[in-house]
């Protein structure tokens, strides 16, 4: 295993517990909690953009997806990845490829493993519901497709679980497409819940459909806790981020409301038809993906919480419920911008959290990916007591506004730091000739948005979306400040220039 790239928080000297706990890594790192140390390991790298991680109870092994398509599992025991199978329909293509996945294993039933992975016929993409026997020695066989609904570009969302009440939940993007999501006999934007066959069950909210609940754009984390409650997280577009409760037969209002109902228009369509508000949001959007329960005694001070692994704002997050499990009411960050993009994460039974890194994706931070990513890593409570350790953070609200932190906070993930962009999805900024040009384009796709992109023969698959919910002064400071930067030499822009152009 490669060597721990080591960040800020510590250093590995220990002083250990008279019991004599069990010998961590050399590399290992450490996180103090209100009492609980957790000891931060690697269990597998050098990995290919993990997407989903499920536990196999009979094996004591994690099964893992890894996004150009195959099916891996790692030993626990003796930390050796073997690949169980490579799936050739599988289409993929920056964000698309083989993602969610819900491992099933019951005394008396039979197992099976629940994949979502997109394909393409002809110019069609298509997002699959795929069932597969699962043996106690891990072999994938008899492979079933359960749904195939329309998938796009990006938006095909994809998480799954297993009910307590052994329903399949599905989690479905809404494809890109302006009406799915609002659609109830569309199964794109949608919470999908099926029999483990594949059928509808007849307790569904809606007589002969899989929909359960509907409203979304791009769920990227699916959970259940113990009390039965359901949550998911989703990717909002330019702001709200959010974390839902699900209830049956609620609509969640995408496209048309997005995130709290704090604008005249968003209370006027909820009050005249229900819509259900988030129970947490973000913005800036902070890009959350992979979404677990912990309700284990192993770390108390996190019994009760949502674990939320993000991209864009490169963290775990720990998200305290309340005690009914309606709402969020704490909320504390760890390895922010430490281990790069976090993707996925898994509550073992013992209450240890998996996790995994996704910094050789389509869309890497700054200073990844490192010689060892991918990462699967694990935190587990220890008797070790280190002489450094890092605390969880709580969120900082940014209060100062100025042209580069605005770009920070709004741009940078796509465009990044430097204005590179990223190729074939988000253009340079760098000497462009639309940053330099006159002011009037570049304000107008700041406030609209522009999707697909072509910049001389160059077409960019990445939408941008509108950030006509800035003020105009903000939107002149994000312009002004990419117009003076990127080897641009461009004149500023005003916010009576802003005003005059929205």
């Amino acid at each position: 295993m490669l060597r721990f790239n080591t960040f800020i928080i510590v250093a590995a000297s220990v002083f250990m517990a008279s019991c004599g706990p069990k010998k961590l890594p050399e590399n290992a790192e450490f996180v103090q909690l209100q009492q609980t140390v957790l000891s931060l390991t690697q269990e597998a790298d050098s990995l290919n953009v993990p997407w989903d991680l499920q536990y196999d109870q009979t094996a004591h092994a994690i099964i893992f997806s890894e996004i150009a398509g195959k099916i891996k599992k790692l030993d626990l025991k003796t930390s050796k990845v073997e690949n169980l199978i490579t799936i050739p329909e599988v289409y993929h293509q920056r964000t698309l490829g083989l993602l969610g996945m819900a491992l099933f294993q019951k005394k008396d039933f039979p197992s099976y493993l629940y994949l979502s992975y997109t394909s393409k016929s002809n110019d069609s993409i298509f997002s699959n519901l795929v069932r597969y026997d699962y043996s106690t020695t891990s072999k994938l066989s008899n492979p079933k497709t359960l749904l195939k609904i329309p998938g796009n570009t990006g938006h095909n969302g994809s998480r799954i679980i297993v009910t307590h009440d052994q329903k399949i939940i599905w989690a479905t993007g809404d494809a890109a497409s302006d009406t799915y999501a609002q659609d109830s006999t569309s199964l794109n934007g949608k919470i999908l819940r099926l029999n483990p066959d594949g059928s509808i069950p007849k307790d569904n909210p809606i007589p002969g459909s899989y929909v359960y609940a509907w409203g979304f754009r791009n769920m990227q984390g699916l959970t259940q806790s113990t009390a039965g409650n359901i949550y998911t997280s989703e990717h909002g577009d330019a702001i709200e981020d959010e974390i839902n409760l699900i209830r049956p037969l609620h609509n969640y209002g995408w496209p048309q409301i997005e995130g709290m109902h704090d604008t005249e228009t968003e209370k006027a369509i909820a009050t005249k038809s229900p819509r259900t508000e988030p129970i947490r949001s973000w913005t800036p959007v902070i890009a959350p993906a992979g979404l677990a329960y912990y309700g284990n005694d192993a770390i108390p001070e996190w019994k009760n919480t949502l674990l939320l692994t993000t991209l864009k704002s490169q963290s775990l997050r720990i998200l305290k419920l309340s005690d009914d499990g309606s709402r969020i009411i704490d909320e504390d960050i760890l390895f922010a911008d430490k281990l790069g993009r976090l993707r996925s994460v898994l509550v073992a039974p013992d209450g240890d959290i998996y996790f995994c890194s996704s910094n050789r994706d389509w869309n890497p931070q700054k200073g990844f990916p490192k010689p060892a990513d991918d990462v699967i890593y694990k935190l587990s409570k220890t008797d070790v007591r280190p002489q450094k350790t890092i605390r969880p953070a709580k969120p900082v609200v940014q209060t100062t506004k100025s042209g580069q932190e605005l770009y920070k906070a709004y741009c940078a993930s796509c465009h990044k730091d430097d204005g590179s962009g990223v190729p074939s999805s988000f253009p340079p900024l760098k000497q462009s000739a639309l940053v330099n040009g006159a002011p009037e384009p570049l304000i107008h796709i700041l406030l609209k948005g522009l999707t697909n992109q072509k910049i001389g023969k160059v077409e960019y698959e990445g939408a941008m979306p509108a950030f006509s919910f800035l003020k105009d002064e903000e939107i002149a400071s994000i312009a002004t400040y990419i117009r003076s930067n990127f080897n641009n030499q461009a004149s500023a822009i005003s916010a009576t220039q802003v005003k005059s152009t929205r």
